[in-house]
């Protein structure tokens, strides 16, 4: 179930991150969970190994769509030159 739980949450972590990041993105449904996911990973760590917060608190969420949305640009550059 905690495999199910890291999916959903990216792929709401990802669709967030979307809605914020200003142009156009025509990621699709599996591309968006994974930036979410890796958004939230990379984001958790930095943020727990740095005590910016633990396990559970909200900050966490808003560091992970941060961490998604540096992964959508990425995304977006490496599309570019492609």
């Amino acid at each position: 179930m905690g495999i199910i739980w890291t999916i959903l949450i990216g792929f709401i972590v990802g669709l967030v991150a979307r809605a914020i990041k200003p142009g156009d993105d025509s990621a699709g449904f599996i591309v968006t969970t994974i930036i979410g996911v890796l958004g939230s990973l990379a984001a958790t760590y930095v943020g727990q190994a740095l005590n910016l917060y633990t396990v559970g608190e909200p900050a966490g969420f808003i560091a992970s769509v941060l961490g998604a949305i540096v992964l959508l640009i990425l995304w977006g550059l490496i599309k570019k030159k492609g």
